[in-house]
């Protein structure tokens, strides 16, 4: 079967769409056959060696590349009894040092970290739910915001940022979303409340509508001390990549961890989120897709298709 690997860092001309064994699950996995993989930011931070240099990916002769997925059960492993073969399901390779991952024409992942994917969902668009859906939740997790208070979500229009927006508003919370300046309507009709350009001050303009500062700021756009400096003394800020700012003024600086978790992948399914799709390529075309997310941020998720 074919599978998108890696044997050197470097640029998009280091992707290989390599012929590799068919995986087999072993107890507590199932293989899914792949009907769609994203294509993520952290794909390319893998491909760069960014993670290697960062400590978080030990350099290995073959590495794999893909982290959320949508499919069919394939084949069970010893002792698993939540699924049957042919099931349409959605999941998320969260395992970095693997040889073989989601971008591929079948790939075996632990059972608790598959979910059903709801009848009528579309199967390719919800290859983009797993990683961005889950990210956003974990995050608002540690955000512990009761309903009413305020949250800053920095880079609103991306797949993070969006979703965190839509759980945050069913949640009770007051969103201010900040994303790009085209990006009004977009986040309005997700639920926020506020929207501030990126053109603008965004300290100055997130406390012209909240003057003591947010409780808290989910930064999806890894704005770092700029998005701090909108959140109150004492409040909370989560980052999505690296390691926040300095938690200035008794602020609580946290990250969040991503993790597999199906049945929390199963209730945001079935949520009535929407997984927005930039565009879909083949499988061996994974270094176009690569060089489009490198030019820009993109308004949703590139999907592969075996």
């Amino acid at each position: 079967m074919r599978a998108v690997i890696l044997r050197s860092f470097g640029g998009p001309e280091v992707l290989e769409v390599a012929d590799v064994p068919v995986p087999v699950p072993g107890p507590g996995q199932v293989r899914v056959r792949v009907t769609a993989a994203a294509v993520n930011p952290v794909d390319l931070q893998t491909r760069s060696g960014a993670l290697t240099a960062a400590g978080l990916l030990p350099a290995r002769p073959v590495t794999g590349l893909g982290w959320d997925v949508s499919g069919t059960v394939d084949a069970l492993g010893p002792g698993v009894t939540g699924f049957r073969r042919g099931e349409p399901v959605i999941g998320l390779s969260d395992r970095l040092g693997l040889s073989l991952k989601a971008q591929a024409e079948q790939v075996v992942l632990d059972a608790d970290a598959l979910a059903p994917l709801p009848e009528g969902l579309d199967p390719v668009a919800s290859a983009g739910l797993p990683l961005g859906a889950l990210t956003a939740a974990q995050a608002l997790d540690l955000a512990a915001l009761r309903p009413g208070s305020t949250l800053l979500v920095t880079g609103a229009a991306g797949s993070v940022g969006g979703f965190a927006v839509q759980l945050a508003v069913r949640a009770g919370l007051r969103v201010v979303a900040a994303a790009g300046d085209a990006d009004g309507a977009l986040v309005r009709g997700l639920g926020a409340e506020t929207f501030v350009p990126r053109s603008a001050d965004l300290a100055a303009a997130v406390r012209e509508a909240v003057p003591s500062g947010v409780d808290a700021a989910l930064d999806a756009a890894s704005l770092g001390p700029v998005a701090l400096d909108a959140v109150r003394g004492g409040g909370t800020l989560v980052a999505v990549l690296g390691t926040g700012p300095a938690p200035l003024r008794g602020t609580r600086v946290t990250r969040v961890w991503i993790r597999a978790d199906g049945p929390r992948l199963a209730a945001l399914a079935t949520a009535g989120l929407t997984p927005r799709t930039a565009g879909t390529l083949p499988l061996d075309r994974v270094a176009e897709a690569h060089r489009r997310l490198e030019s820009g941020p993109l308004r949703g998720r590139l999907l592969l298709l075996p």
